[in-house]
């Protein structure tokens, strides 16, 4: 087995570098474009689209290129897939994560996480069970063991599937993100607080639609106290070393992104990569 990194978004993030991903749709055709695309990794949106985890499956089995394997010596994708689940925190659904997880993800982004207690079940929904005595056994692993689709799909025996399925940062050689929304007035004032307690989360993804609701603005980015909203979270999380990413950038406003603070940046969803890749090529990614 390799040792090098299999999930891309990680190795941004260990490079020092930003990360760039584009949410994508649950289709055969656009998940063959995505593959061979200049992004670090891909969201499948299942929150706002059906949630199919079949289609999922085979998505996935479509990003495969076994001329990028051959040619690159690693079974490591050159784009790395990740899912957003339709399960908000506040439900409490650990099935979603273990499903999109089974399939082969390398990360589960979860909507609408507001205490600690809901992020503390979201990564802990992401890692398997371990003795009360082994190392880093907080937060306490409770996904279901059934790895097989996944090993396989990771290119790596179970055990070898074993090592890597853990969650990054907590685990130096895990290949699973957590990113967890945050997307409204209770969770920015929790913000702190989830991050001081709950070790594990890969990255903070702001949710700029639900928040501006929120606040009576719907949709109004600009507007004062949305951005003073978002400022607080970035601030908050440089303050604990947690990468923020923004769900809305574009070729127009990366560079602004970047100089805020923000280390992870998606592109809105496209019906077509063609779109989505004129915008990266065009802002220089």
């Amino acid at each position: 087995m390799s040792n090098t990194r299999l999930n891309g978004i990680i190795q941004a993030f260990e490079s020092g570098n930003p990360a760039y991903m584009a949410f994508a749709k649950l289709d055969k055709q656009i998940a063959i474009e995505m593959s061979d695309s200049p992004y670090d990794g891909i969201v499948y949106e299942m929150e706002h689209n059906p949630y199919d985890v079949s289609a999922l499956g085979d998505a996935l089995q479509y990003m495969l290129s076994r001329k990028q394997i051959a040619e690159s010596g690693s079974v490591a994708p050159k784009v790395t897939p990740i899912a957003r689940i339709p399960a908000n925190g506040a439900e409490m659904n650990q099935s979603f994560a273990k499903q999109v997880l089974d399939r082969g993800c390398y990360g589960v982004i979860w909507p609408h996480v507001a205490t600690v207690e809901q992020a503390y079940n979201a990564v802990a929904s992401c890692r398997y069970a371990r003795p009360k005595n082994a190392p880093l056994y907080e937060p306490k692993g409770v996904r279901g063991d059934g790895p097989a689709n996944a090993s396989r799909y990771w290119g790596l025996s179970m055990q070898e599937y074993y090592a890597k399925a853990d969650v990054w940062p907590l685990a130096p050689q895990g290949e699973i993100l957590v990113g967890l929304m945050c997307e409204s007035p209770e969770a920015i004032d929790n913000l702190d607080d989830i991050l001081a307690n709950v070790p594990g989360i890969g990255f903070i993804l702001i949710g700029e639609g639900d928040l501006s609701q929120a606040l009576g603005f719907p949709r109004q980015y600009e507007h004062p106290e949305v951005q003073d909203a978002m400022r607080r979270i970035v601030e908050t999380c440089h303050k604990h070393n947690v990468i923020v990413g923004n769900p809305h950038a574009t070729a127009k406003n990366h560079r602004r992104l970047l100089d805020e603070g923000y280390r992870l940046m998606l592109s809105a969803p496209r019906r077509s990569y063609g779109v989505v890749g004129q915008s990266v090529e065009t802002a220089g990614y």
